[in-house]
C-alpha cells in the first residue's frame, strides 16, 4: 500500500510539475509579448514625440514671424486712427463752414434783394425826376 500511496503521490508531483512547467512557458510567453509590445510602443513614441517637436519648432517660427508681423502693422493701426480722426475733425468744420456759408448766402440774398429794390427806386426817381422837368 505504501507503494500505492507513493506512486499517487509521485504522479501527482510529476503533473504539478508538468503544470508548473506549462504555466512558466505561457507566463513567458506573456513576458516576451509584454515585451515587444513596449519596444513597439517606446518606438511609436520615439517617432512621435520626434514629429511634435518638429511641429512645435514650426509654429515657433510661424508665431515669430506673426508677432513680427503685426507689430509692423500697429503703426498702420495707429495712422489710420489718426486719419480717422482728421477726416471727422474736417466733416465738423466743413458742416460749421456750410452754416456759416448757408446764413452768409441768405445775407447776401437780403442785400442783393435791398439793392435790387434800391436800384429799382433810383430809376422811378430819376425818372419822375426827368418829367418834373
Amino acid at each position: 500500500m505504501i507503494g500505492i500511496a507513493l506512486l499517487i503521490i509521485a504522479i501527482a508531483f510529476a503533473l504539478l510539475v508538468i503544470y508548473l512547467i506549462l504555466l512558466l512557458r505561457k507566463v513567458s510567453e506573456t513576458v516576451d509579448e509584454a515585451n515587444n509590445t513596449i519596444r513597439i510602443l517606446t518606438s511609436d513614441v520615439n517617432v512621435t514625440l520626434h514629429q511634435t517637436n518638429e511641429i512645435l519648432a514650426k509654429a515657433n517660427v510661424l508665431v515669430e514671424d506673426v508677432n513680427g508681423k503685426v507689430s509692423t502693422i500697429d503703426p498702420l493701426f495707429v495712422a489710420i486712427a489718426d486719419l480717422s480722426e482728421s477726416v471727422s475733425d474736417l466733416n465738423l468744420q466743413a458742416r460749421s463752414l456750410g452754416r456759416k456759408a448757408s446764413s452768409a448766402g441768405a445775407t447776401v440774398g437780403k442785400a442783393s434783394a435791398v439793392t435790387g429794390a434800391a436800384k429799382m427806386a433810383s430809376k422811378l426817381f430819376k425818372k419822375s425826376k426827368s418829367k418834373a422837368d
